[in-house]
């Protein structure tokens, strides 16, 4: 059974790199994860070259380009930069896949009432954030991470931060998550 640990975040404006966890803490499961389009699984990174199972997942999610960026200080040019880029709050046009191949993070993201909810990856998850969610992405204490970032088609890379409500998949999104709410009230 695939697992991830997640929970609503505190106010702080500590270290983002911090777990900001609410005491008492408020995990989130898979299941309302998935309710706003986060889908997840539990891979094996250590065979991610030669994965049945990842490649299972891209051919039937159309996921057909890929790379590997390391977020380290001594590997990423403009660490500091590419950190607060990343730390923005932004959202896509299109879905943002990653897959961690080593090393840690966080992806936090929007519920339906604007609550942050953080998300941690270790190595082996694989997420998908649908396009027009609001989120961003930090490290965790140990400064590090390796993901694969995938992409249907060729990438793209732009973010638009918040406020961003004028852009189509932004009003899409929030229709949707919209109608599954109506339809789990019924």
């Amino acid at each position: 059974m695939a697992s991830i640990e997640a929970w609503f975040m505190d106010d702080s404006d500590k270290d983002q790199r911090m777990l900001h966890k609410l005491n008492p803490n408020e995990p989130v499961s898979l299941e309302e994860l998935e309710k706003l389009g986060v889908f997840y699984w539990k891979l094996d990174a250590d065979i991610y070259e030669t994965d049945p199972a990842l490649e299972k997942i891209r051919k039937d999610r159309g996921y057909s380009y890929s790379d590997i960026i390391t977020i380290h200080k001594d590997k990423l040019p403009n660490y500091e930069d590419k950190l607060k880029m990343f730390f923005e709050e932004h959202l896509h046009l299109d879905d943002e896949i990653r897959y961690i191949l080593d090393g840690r993070a966080y992806f936090d993201v929007r519920d339906r009432e604007d609550r942050w909810i953080r998300i941690a990856m270790t190595k082996g998850d694989l997420i998908t954030l649908p396009a027009g969610i609001y989120h961003r992405f930090t490290l965790t204490e140990t400064n590090y991470t390796q993901a694969m970032r995938l992409f249907v088609g060729e990438p793209v890379w732009k973010a638009y931060n918040r406020p961003a409500e004028e852009f189509d998949i932004r009003q899409k999104y929030v229709s949707a998550l919209q109608c599954a709410k109506d339809k789990s009230n019924r």
